[in-house]
């Protein structure tokens, strides 16, 4: 007898089971389309269920399975033990993340100008600071004395007076410069007609040689010069701008305002450039005139460049040698002798190399107080 079958409305034909035969419940169980999307057919085993007999571990429930042994691969349970994998070390990590992130390219690049500053830069420096303590000879032998040298140059006069000139001249020079370079950067931050030609012929003083600069000057301090025939139209006569010792500190000062305020002008421009122009327009609004807007709101957001600038030009001042060789060659008398020409004096011209070295270690250490000193007074302001 041919067991009946059983049409659904999708046209399957689904066989009937003979009387008295009953499913075989280890047969695999086809799901049928009457089945509900998603969920299984009668029989049939979720993925993730343990099959029929499988033991589950102590403490699990069956019907969920550890991930840890998902992950593990043939690592897993009963597996036997892999041998273990060297790790790289931290450098090779390290240098592996760098060749990622393009690192050893820029290294490459920069370690000519690296080497060239530790040659030229950080070793003369230190050999400068240990020769201060010795005596060197002509011949090339060193002799340790120890603080011999310091007490040599403590005790001369002609320290404090290259003290006190250095420390004129940077008063001097470095208020003067400052206000110079901040006044053209208001001036050439305006949009106006023309005002690439203006900043290119302000910058052009830096880009020129410092002993050029220096040569003209000294034809203009002349006394057949432009500026004492400016002031003969004004009725005066014959200024001594480099002969007399009250006058070469200031000429001298003027002299380098004009070949210096073009790059302290570019940098005061882009912290100008940087501030917000709502902040000015915010203070226009409330009624603010320019000088209150100047010294209320551009002011304190330019402290950092004036920081950087001032912090330069001094340690330009503390430097000063180029003009005053070219210029006065320390005269006249000592009315230039700077500390800069004191040590190239006593170690050039009379060859007294760790007296200038212990000369030179001196100006260092004013110089880093000086800054250091500068440093903390803008971070209270600010």
């Amino acid at each position: 007898m041919s067991p009946r079958a059983t049409h659904t409305p999708h046209g399957r034909v689904i066989p009937e089971e003979a009387p008295g035969r009953q499913p075989d419940p280890s047969a695999p169980q086809v799901p049928s389309a009457d089945d509900p999307p998603g969920e299984p057919g009668p029989g049939t085993q979720a993925p993730g269920e343990p099959g029929p007999g499988t033991q589950a571990p102590d403490g699990q429930d069956p019907g969920t399975q550890d991930p840890c042994a998902q992950a593990s691969g043939p690592l897993g349970p009963g597996a036997k033990d892999a041998a273990p994998v060297a790790r790289p070390s931290a450098l090779a990590r390290a240098w592996r993340r760098g060749r990622r992130n393009g690192i050893g390219i820029t290294l490459v690049f920069i370690a000519p100008y690296v080497v060239l500053f530790l040659v030229f830069r950080i070793g003369p420096a230190i050999a400068g600071m240990v020769l201060s303590f010795g005596s060197y000879s002509i011949s090339g032998t060193t002799h340790w004395v120890g603080l011999s040298n310091f007490h040599a140059l403590f005790t001369d006069g002609l320290f404090y007076t290259a003290l006190r000139v250095t420390l004129v001249y940077t008063v001097i020079a470095v208020p003067l410069t400052v206000v110079i370079s901040l006044g053209m950067a208001l001036l050439c931050v305006r949009s106006i007609r023309g005002i690439k030609v203006y900043r290119a012929l302000y910058f052009l003083p830096v880009i020129t040689s410092l002993v050029t600069s220096s040569v003209i000057w000294q034809w203009i301090y002349s006394s057949n010069g432009p500026a004492n025939w400016f002031f003969g139209l004004l009725g005066f006569g014959p200024v001594p701008w480099l002969s007399s010792n009250k006058m070469v500190l200031p000429s001298l000062s003027l002299m380098t305002v004009w070949t210096r305020f073009g790059f302290d002008m570019l940098i005061l421009m882009a912290g100008l450039l940087a501030i917000p122009k709502e902040h000015d327009e915010a203070a226009m609004i409330d009624g603010a005139s320019a000088w209150q807007r100047f010294w209320h709101v551009t002011l304190p957001q330019l402290k950092p460049a004036l920081f950087f600038v001032v912090v330069l030009e001094l340690i330009g001042s503390f430097q000063v040698f180029d003009v005053i060789y070219v210029m006065t060659g320390g005269g006249p008398g000592d009315a230039s002798y700077s500390l800069v020409y004191l040590i190239y004096d006593q170690g050039f011209n009379f060859f007294n190399f760790g007296y200038a070295s212990a000369a030179g270690v001196v100006l260092f250490a004013i110089t880093l107080v000086v800054s250091l000193w500068q440093r903390r007074i803008f971070r209270s302001e600010t």
